[in-house]
């Protein structure tokens, strides 16, 4: 079985080592590079299952990388970032980032994130024998993880899949922000409301008919959201 391959992109040579160096201890393959140019360059050489990022990098930075990869690829990618304003992780996740750590960090923190987020990558719920959901206009193929809303299509990338799957399992529902992060992001979480404003608006721009009045993807306003059909 192959190990799970980790991209670590920094330009500080001491954080790379030490991000390394705990991974490997964890049976993880690592690759490493030291510029957004340079990550590039790895990701499109080697088969890479998750990438952690800087963003404040020489050559092209971290955000620039991470617009790059999400034209060709889901690959989950974590952000590491002395920038700790909301503006700078709406933007991170915007881009298409999966999660957002601050530095500094420990590394139990970084472990369980880089967990949590290589779960969501397997594109897996929990078991269940339905293969199918179908909620109004909204079908999911749970084996084949498709989606088509209108008889279209729809690509999402595995957490806006397992979100809009837990919506259309739970419709009708009022469900707040907490119970959302938990049941989607993992037990880790529960206070990053950013996460769930981006995941919204995102997957409003797939799936309604007009995003910027949704129709079934709701915000219960001090709540979370629902959605209706």
């Amino acid at each position: 079985m192959n190990k799970v391959a980790v991209l670590v992109v920094d330009d500080e040579q001491s954080l790379r080592d030490f991000v390394s160096r705990n991974l490997q201890k964890r049976n993880f393959e690592v690759h490493t590079a030291a510029n957004g140019l340079e990550a590039l360059a790895v990701f499109n050489a080697n088969r890479i299952d998750l990438v952690i990022m800087d963003l404040m990098m020489p050559h092209m930075d971290g955000l620039e990388a991470i617009r790059q990869i999400r034209q060709s690829s889901v690959t989950p990618i974590v952000v590491l970032s002395a920038l700790e304003e909301e503006h700078h992780k709406v933007q991170a996740l915007n881009l298409g980032a999966d999660d957002y750590l601050t530095k500094p960090f420990g590394v139990s923190e970084l472990l369980a994130r880089v967990n949590a987020v290589l779960r969501r990558a397997q594109w897996s719920s929990s078991p269940t024998l339905t293969k199918r959901l179908a909620r109004g206009d909204f079908v999911a193929d749970l084996e084949r993880h498709q989606v088509t809303v209108r008889g279209q299509p729809v690509e999402l990338t595995p957490t806006e899949f397992e979100l809009l799957v837990y919506f259309m399992k739970n419709t009708n529902k009022v469900l707040s922000h907490e119970i959302i992060l938990q049941r989607i992001w993992g037990p880790e979480y529960g206070q990053e409301a950013e996460y769930l404003r981006v995941y919204i608006g995102r997957l409003r721009q797939k799936i309604e008919p007009s995003p910027s009045t949704p129709q079934h993807l709701l915000t219960e306003r001090g709540i979370g959201y629902s959605f209706v059909i």
